[in-house]
């Protein structure tokens, strides 16, 4: 099972956030055979799940990749120490830099199986599309906001 992740840029509830992430990983490992995870590296909900998943990874037989959006070296904020390793889309260098998280994104969402999200609210925002999006796609959708 490939799985991949969708959330918010800010998250102000990290620390209950994360045991619920970290326990419905396991569970997707031991109990469902999730072998590969695909996340971005745009904000604190990416940032939660490289850690929880770079410290899975030293327990269970699993592949992780950083989806980069852009080119490294293009934007100053992305060159940073990453846990586990980064991959680029196909065709990303083509891509225009203003639509390159949403292509990134509609990658990711092809090669999954299953879609981990955490969306506290609607409106507006990239996380709730690309959540509506799975499930028009008959993804697997987890949703981290409803065990709160």
């Amino acid at each position: 099972m490939v799985c991949t992740f969708s959330g918010h840029r800010k998250i102000y509830n990290q620390k209950e956030i994360e045991p619920i992430l970290r326990s419905t990983l396991v569970d997707l490992v031991e109990r469902q055979g999730a072998a590969k995870f695909y996340f971005g590296n745009h904000g604190d909900f990416d940032s939660m799940v490289q850690r929880v998943l770079a410290e899975l990874s030293i327990v269970y037989p699993i592949t992780c990749y950083i989806v980069l959006a852009y080119l490294p070296g293009e934007k100053k904020r992305e060159e940073k120490p990453y846990k586990l390793a980064t991959i680029l889309p196909d065709e990303i260098e083509r891509v225009p830099k203003r639509v390159a998280i949403l292509f990134r994104n509609n990658w990711m969402l092809r090669q999954a199986d299953c879609v981990i999200t955490y969306v506290s609210h609607d409106i507006g925002n990239g996380s709730a599309r690309f959540k509506t999006l799975a499930e028009k796609q008959g993804k697997k959708v987890i949703e981290l906001s409803q065990s709160l």
